[in-house]
């Protein structure tokens, strides 16, 4: 304590006069002058004291106390350490960038309380300079993102400053954050991720679209009917790497630190059990919802937001097409989206981004706080705001830690299907996410359940992820795998590709808490609805209703479903959500009723 008081031991007047009076002077003998150790220990204690009563203007904000587990550091200053203490603080930065899987944000000028003290100008680039060597030693990359003046009503001019570390794991080739893009047909979705990947502005036709789009029917119609990735890199000093200085995403894989994967999905209601596939099966670790600023809320905008919401996807929102409209309107638009973010329902606190200041902010509280909406108006005609949203993505963390990473990595083998191709001279190739276990070239997995509730076994022929070439797969990454002759017949969308120890959990039915969100009439024994759980998506039939014969809209029950087609693996505790029509529902998987365990098929049976 006593080395960070040294800070206000200059002139404040707060026990730095060069007398202690004694506290156990004698009666009637004036004021007696302390031993030298006294002296000492007053003066600390003064100094303790008046840091504890300091308080800022009431514009200066407390941050909120350090955490011992996370990626931010607080950091008084970095003056002068001496080599104990330099290897301790290489220490302390090599577990903050293990706990924000390869990024820290260090700020300086902060206490361990929160409290915003500042630094002198001179303490300031002292301090920064230790924090280059510091990255240095450890392998990583530096990035000032923002200095701000402490107002403290006094002449001395004191700063903080907000630093971000980056440095890509040994294991991994580059960060990545999986982000799902939503909103109304037209609201400019495909257009704004055609700007940020391609770096050139629209023309204000859609030009810059034309790229993302993957059937000929998008084109012509200019609405996106399926799922399609586009990948944003930035490398190490927080720089954008696109496709405007990369000819291929293998490019941009090699000089990029960090990666953001943009899950575009259709805005358009008739596409709507494709929008919710990719929210379920794809595990986006941030929903992005596009609103257009000259229609404001309209079509399925509420509709995506209720099931980023449902899902528990962490939501920010982009205003886009300001150019088209005229400041009242845009504000309008910003007003209506504040009001339905504060509903009940909702209760998100909304944030507004006007700045580069507010950026930064906005990354690191929407990531430590899941009520937290940072709200962003641009336009992908002008390039009006963009640079924030870049900022923005630059910065924001992944929300999983090294913890929970490292317990999931320990887990056996376990890779969801979302896709399935045929690519020419390479066979048959399966798209998806590998949910826990690490997966390498040459693996041996079972893949199924089939119709009878079968398993086939396979091999792993090669990795590729974000289009370029990956020997190892580690849990929460999604990666193309190539499985040379595999009968493509024997596949579907909605399977898994598991561990042969595992022994996977395979259901005809299932039962599960639920809410239903929206019915018409009532909802009871023999509805049909279309069921989502992952990467599950299957027509099931409800079988029973407990404790009720039938259920109306914001009602709870338990129900048993069952699947129509052919038997699922799932898990319990497994979110559900279901839909048919205008009929909605959420819940949660409680309780399995598996088929006998699984078997392989009969030729792969016989050859074990």
């Amino acid at each position: 304590m006593d080395a960070r008081a040294s800070e206000f031991d200059s002139g404040n007047g707060h026990g730095s006069g060069s007398q202690c009076v004694a506290s156990n002077a004698k009666p009637g003998s004036g004021f007696g002058v302390a031993p030298k150790k006294a002296c000492v220990k007053n003066k600390k204690i003064a100094k303790a004291r008046f840091i504890r009563n300091f308080k800022p203007s009431n514009n200066i904000p407390y941050l909120p106390p350090e955490a011992e587990e996370g990626n931010i550091e607080y950091k008084l200053k970095l003056v002068n350490p001496t080599q104990y203490r330099f290897e301790h603080l290489a220490t302390q930065m090599k577990w903050r960038l293990q706990e924000g899987r390869g990024e820290a944000v260090y700020q300086i000028g902060v206490e361990d309380n929160g409290m915003l003290v500042g630094l002198l100008e001179e303490d300031l680039r002292t301090s920064l300079r230790t924090l280059h060597m510091l990255a240095e030693k450890v392998g990583a990359d530096i990035t000032v993102l923002r200095e701000s003046d402490v107002d403290y009503d006094s002449d001395v001019s004191r700063k903080i400053a907000e630093v971000l570390i980056r440095k890509v794991p040994d294991d991994q080739q580059f960060l990545d954050l999986r982000v799902a893009v939503l909103g109304n047909v037209d609201s400019g979705k495909s257009t704004l991720l055609g700007v940020l990947t391609q770096g050139e502005l629209d023309n204000g036709r859609g030009r810059t679209r034309l790229n993302l789009f993957r059937h000929l029917h998008e084109i012509q119609t200019g609405r996106t009917s399926s799922i399609s990735f586009e990948i944003l890199g930035f490398n190490t000093k927080g720089e954008v790497v696109n496709y405007s200085e990369s000819r291929t995403a293998e490019e941009i894989c090699e000089r990029a630190s960090k990666m953001i994967t943009f899950i575009d999905l259709a805005g358009h209601h008739k596409y709507l059990k494709t929008t919710i596939f990719g929210l379920t099966s794809y595990c986006p670790d941030f929903a992005m919802l596009v609103v257009s600023a000259n229609t404001g809320i309209a079509g399925t905008t509420r509709e995506h937001l209720g099931l980023a919401m449902a899902l528990k996807v962490p939501i920010f929102i982009v205003i886009s097409k300001v150019d088209l409209c005229t400041c009242a309107t845009v504000e309008r638009t910003v007003r209506q989206l504040e009001r339905v973010l504060k509903q009940p329902g909702c209760n998100k606190v909304p944030m507004v981004v006007s700045s580069t200041d507010d950026a930064v902010a906005a990354a690191q509280q929407f990531a430590q706080s899941p009520t937290v909406t940072p709200i962003f108006t641009l336009s992908s005609v002008s390039g009006e705001s963009l640079d924030l949203l870049k900022v923005f993505f630059n910065i924001i963390p992944p929300l999983s830690n090294s913890k929970e990473q490292e317990e999931l990595m320990q887990q056996l083998t376990e890779f969801q299907v979302d896709e399935i191709y045929t690519v020419p001279e390479v066979g048959t190739v399966v798209g998806g996410t590998l949910y826990s276990g690490i997966c390498r070239e040459g693996d041996d997995l079972v893949v199924g359940p089939t119709d009878s509730g079968q398993f086939h076994k396979l091999t792993i022929g090669s990795i590729q992820r974000n289009r370029s070439g990956c020997r190892v797969l580690r849990a929460g990454q999604a990666a193309t795998l190539a499985l040379g002759n595999f009968d493509r017949s024997l596949l579907r969308k909605g399977m898994v590709m598991v561990s042969p120890e595992m022994d996977p959990t395979i259901c005809w039915m299932f039962e599960a808490e639920i809410v239903l969100l929206f019915h018409a009439k009532t909802f009871h024994k023999g509805f049909q609805v279309t069921v989502h759980i992952g990467n599950v998506r299957q027509t099931a039939t409800v079988e029973a209703v407990y404790g009720k014969e039938e259920l109306r809209t914001g009602e709870k029950a338990v129900v048993l479903f069952k699947f129509i087609k052919h038997p699922e693996y799932l898990k319990v505790g497994a979110k559900v959500l279901f839909r048919e029509g205008v009929t909605k529902g959420i819940g949660q998987v409680t309780k399995l009723q598996p088929i006998a365990q699984y078997q392989l098929s009969q030729s792969e049976y016989d050859a074990a």
